[in-house]
């Protein structure tokens, strides 16, 4: 028989390692960068974009004086995506944590 006060008890914990992970989460910070370090993206492990950085040479260096705006906007996702996917293993790696090596699927490992 499943006493209701341990149910209780188990959302509470739950909860309480939900609040933590997304804590850990907003605090993680990752880089990445593209372009030989043209253009570096910083987000944090809850996958929001803390900075972006666009070396100078980028702009006008690359194609003989003109902006070259298309390469420029790729090495910008290629980043962002690069940053995105450091943040999406630091995640798995919270969630691996927190349940302490149960497997779920869609979590990997």
């Amino acid at each position: 028989m499943i006493n209701p006060l341990k149910i209780t008890e188990m959302l509470s914990q739950a909860n309480q390692m939900q609040e933590e992970v997304q804590r850990k989460l907003g605090e993680a910070v990752v880089e990445a960068e593209s372009g030989g370090g043209a253009v570096t993206a910083t987000m944090n492990g809850k996958k929001q974009l803390l900075r972006l950085h666009i070396d100078p040479s980028a702009v006008v260096g690359l194609s003989g004086g003109s902006p070259d705006v298309e390469m420029l906007e790729d090495l910008v996702v290629s980043a962002v995506n690069a940053a995105g996917s450091k943040a999406d293993e630091i995640i798995k790696t919270s969630l691996q944590g927190m349940l302490g090596g149960l497997k779920i699927p869609g979590l990997g490992a």
